[in-house]
């Protein structure tokens, strides 16, 4: 018997054997497979600001292409810091409370691995982003999942009040909200200041669609709240913001204490972020406007989208924040969402998200999601396409 013969791969003790490829991917490869138009995946299909790949450009050509510091470069820091405290008043220190990351996934991650133990708890409400599980798991946590409410995907603060144990480590809060595209109130986020005053209970605020509020609504930032704001990892989205989702570039903002645990994971998780696009970032946020800019920019395509499937079947949700539009089916089909999904892509040729997949074990209201973050053309062939139904 020869050496090749008894070589073998250890069997795995999953971490997760409970995760598998995500509808995510499943639903981008069946719209590549079918050239459907993709409106499921949240991601633009229109490119950047050129002035922004010219100081990246730059920053590259100039020599910026070795390691930065593991918090991220100062410049930057200090732009994500002026932010801050121009829209929501309260001044972080670019030095030992901003944090650039690979990304707010890496952040969120980061966050949990950062502040749970083995045992601990961490409040979720349904439906929400698929990462935020498995990175408690990770961490040694229980997900404990507390449903928004149906139809409307408001809070429910008598729920989460009794979802509070003693074993409560933190609470995930996203507004506005992927994939409801629900925005808090400054009421809302009252609640959760309420209810943990008394507590030793973390927030990790999910804001990546901060700059996407639109009718005039203002985005009610952690960081607004004082009593919140002491207790937060607040976490945002470059990609998000400035259409690079592909960067993975992002930023988390906490006090002092909490930064300095965050940045003892995020060291040995990534240790540091692309340096040439961390210099041109910090450039391209020199003018205000480019975040400004936004609520109107993704108004303008959400409220095209809207009006194309107004004289449809579906049945539009309030679209309040984020760059999705959930739609109602129940008048086109009783099919279980994803079923409805893959038909709609195949059958129709455009691509969507079923709500249940942003629910543990799933939960079915005939709902989907479309991201209309497109090309106005794209949007417009994906409206002809519906339009069919």
């Amino acid at each position: 018997m020869t050496t090749a013969s008894l070589a073998r791969t250890p069997a795995i003790d999953s971490r997760l054997p409970r995760v598998g490829t995500t509808i995510f991917t499943v639903m981008s490869a069946l719209a590549q497979q079918h050239g459907a138009v993709n409106l499921g995946q949240g991601f633009p299909d229109f490119d950047c600001d050129p002035a922004l790949l010219d100081a990246v450009e730059r920053a590259m050509r100039g020599g910026q292409n070795q390691y930065p510091p593991m918090a991220g470069v100062p410049q930057l820091r200090e732009a994500v810091a002026a932010k801050i405290e121009a829209l929501y008043g309260r001044r972080y220190d670019p030095g030992s409370e901003i944090t650039i990351t690979a990304g707010a996934t890496q952040a969120i991650i980061t966050a949990i691995l950062a502040i749970v133990h083995p045992g601990d708890e961490v409040i979720v409400l349904d439906p929400c982003y698929d990462s935020y599980e498995p990175n408690i798991e990770l961490a040694g946590g229980r997900a404990v999942h507390v449903p928004l409410t149906p139809g409307s995907f408001r809070p429910d603060f008598a729920r989460i009040a009794a979802a509070l144990s003693p074993r409560t480590r933190a609470i995930v809060i996203n507004t506005p909200h992927n994939p409801s595209a629900t925005v808090w109130s400054a009421e809302d986020m009252q609640r959760p200041a309420d209810l943990l005053r008394a507590t030793d209970v973390f927030v990790i605020a999910d804001e990546v669609y901060e700059h996407m509020v639109y009718d005039g609504a203002r985005h009610e930032s952690v960081a607004r709240h004082p009593e919140l704001a002491q207790r937060a990892f607040i976490v945002s989205s470059f990609g998000k913001t400035y259409h690079v989702t592909g960067w993975k570039v992002g930023y988390v903002a906490a006090p002092a204490a909490m930064t300095a645990e965050f940045r003892k994971v995020h060291q040995f998780n990534v240790f540091t972020v692309n340096t040439p696009m961390q210099h041109g970032t910090a450039a391209f946020m020199g003018d205000a406007s480019h975040h400004l800019g936004l609520p109107a920019f993704y108004q303008r395509k959400r409220d095209l989208f809207r009006a194309g499937l107004a004289n449809s079947r579906f049945n539009l949700l309030p679209s309040e924040g984020s760059y999705f539009q959930c739609v109602d089916y129940s008048a086109i089909s009783d099919e279980p969402e994803e079923a409805f999904c893959r038909r709609l892509t195949t059958d129709v040729g455009v691509a969507a998200i079923p709500l249940s997949a942003f629910y543990q074990g799933g939960f079915e209201q005939r709902i989907v999601r479309f991201c209309f973050a497109k090309k106005d053309e794209t949007l417009q062939l994906a409206l002809e396409r519906l339009a069919a139904l």
